[in-house]
């Protein structure tokens, strides 16, 4: 998805990337294994899966100033299905300000 973002040339840069709750390091090795999405370690100093109220397997759509605009879940949502593939990329695009 964020190869197919990048080549749509939008003037918002968009940024997947993943973020680990912290008290789950020791997962962290298994979850980047094989993967190239940028993956942070939540910390003590900044816990933003309190910030943003994440659920387990939340995507959140984030501002400039990193405030949150949209919560898209893939434990609800299944990216293996095209038709949640295309809502999410299109949320994604959306807020970027593409169409």
């Amino acid at each position: 998805m964020q190869t197919e973002i990048d080549a749509m040339g939008l003037a918002v840069e968009v940024q997947i990337l993943g973020v680990n709750e912290a008290g789950y390091e020791n997962g962290n090795v298994t979850a980047c294994e094989g993967k190239d999405l940028p993956w942070l370690q939540e910390t003590q100093d900044q816990m933003v899966w309190v910030t943003w109220r994440v659920n387990y397997r939340d995507v959140i759509i984030i501002d400039e100033d990193n405030e949150p605009l949209a919560t898209y879940n893939l434990t609800d949502h299944d990216l293996g299905n095209a038709d949640d593939y295309d809502e999410l990329k299109g949320m994604l695009v959306n807020y970027a300000g593409g169409r």
